[in-house]
């Protein structure tokens, strides 16, 4: 489904992946309130598909390799879960990444008849209740695909110092600017960076076997090998670690940023972080920099894999930023990067609803703030996006 082929010799055409975008999002009211009604939408609406909890909505793209038209099919598809939430009693699109206002720990099951989603409530609880951005890129080769994955894992802390946006829990800041990726469940533990397509292959199965994994989708993880029949399948990087990313030059250029590493490493047969590194020490270099993004993003040192030097996690992507950008140059999409410099310069959503919360602002005032400012922002990429009156 997500194969990236490349176009034929002397096309003159760029090299781009084939890209996909799933987004998960909270509904509820102008003030913040997260209200359950994704089994409604996905009643109502095709192409719109429940989460365990009701209280957040999924919808996708199809792969395609331009970006304007990835993101036009992903606005298009927000726009109309707008106009649907405006006709049904003024509801709208309630952002950050966690639960931020409430205060129960009810799991709001959206289909109890779904044996999945009952184990998923009864296993984790509102752990999982998040809202995100993940984003696929088509790796045709699956032993390319695998070693691509060991980077991208060692180095997925960077997507989530960019996007953290959620900050608060219970209507009160939680010290993390991400505490969406501080609560959610990895699951399984102690998740390999497989050697090869086989190893991942016996491996997935043997936790199938052992009950350890629910199912294949069952691998919850910053990044994770994907295809129409995982394990044997694969087809693409399900690039899972993002913050739910609300504005669309943004969702761009993290596609963008993912795209250039891609192409960098695929251009580059031996970068491998399996070099020199065994597969425990490169398990705990990632957490270590994941668990240092969630709680202070740009702020965050990071451990590049390749020297185990540390640096701030805002200088690192600097320096990573011009690393990528002759790629990207070179693959016809560089300019979709410039909002990756606009968030080093001006800070993640997380950092400015931060900044708004010390100067006395209530989780709850932020939050109403931000759902208009969202909303305009929606309506300026796309004017047919509706917006409550």
């Amino acid at each position: 489904m997500m194969r990236a082929r490349a176009p034929s010799e002397g096309s003159g055409e760029p090299k781009l992946l084939r890209k996909g975008l799933e987004e998960e999002v909270y509904t509820g009211t102008l003030d913040g309130e997260v209200i359950g009604l994704s089994h409604r939408i996905a009643a109502d609406l095709p192409g719109f598909a429940t989460e365990p909890d009701a209280r957040n909505v999924e919808y996708t793209t199809a792969p395609y390799r331009d970006y304007k038209v990835l993101v036009d099919r992903l606005m298009a598809k927000r726009c109309r879960l707008r106009r649907y939430l405006m006709d049904l009693d003024l509801y709208t699109l309630v952002p950050g990444s966690t639960l931020s206002l409430e205060e129960s720990d009810e799991f709001r099951i959206s289909n109890h008849d779904n044996l999945y989603y009952r184990f998923i409530a009864e296993t984790y609880g509102t752990t999982v209740v998040t809202a995100s951005t993940h984003i696929n890129l088509g790796i045709e080769d699956s032993e390319e695909l695998i070693r691509v994955y060991r980077v991208l894992r060692c180095e997925a802390a960077i997507w989530l110092a960019l996007t953290a946006s959620s900050p608060f829990l219970r209507g009160l800041p939680t010290g993390y600017h991400s505490t969406r990726w501080k609560v959610f469940p990895m699951t399984p533990p102690g998740v390999p960076f497989f050697r090869d397509h086989l190893h991942f292959v016996e491996w997935v199965e043997s936790k199938l076997v052992n009950r350890e994994m629910y199912n294949p989708r069952h691998l919850w993880l910053s990044v994770r090998p994907n295809g129409p029949a995982s394990p044997r399948e694969l087809s693409r990087l399900e690039l899972r670690i993002c913050d739910r990313i609300s504005q669309p030059k943004v969702i761009a250029a993290m596609v963008g940023l993912a795209e250039a590493r891609i192409w960098q490493a695929l251009e580059e047969p031996g970068v491998d972080p399996l070099d020199g590194r065994t597969d425990q020490e490169l398990q705990e270099l990632a957490r270590r920099n994941e668990v240092a993004a969630a709680e202070s993003s740009l702020e965050a040192p990071f451990v590049d894999w390749r020297t185990g030097t540390e640096h701030v996690m805002r200088d690192w992507i600097a320096a990573f930023l011009e690393q990528v950008r002759p790629v990207a140059r070179a693959h016809g999409f560089e300019e979709v990067l410039e909002a990756v410099t606009t968030i080093l310069d001006q800070g993640n959503l997380a950092q400015r609803w931060l900044a708004q919360h010390a100067t006395g602002m209530t989780p709850r005032e932020i939050l109403a703030e931000a759902i208009q400012e969202l909303t305009a922002i929606d309506r300026e990429y796309d004017p047919a996006c509706p917006a409550p009156s």
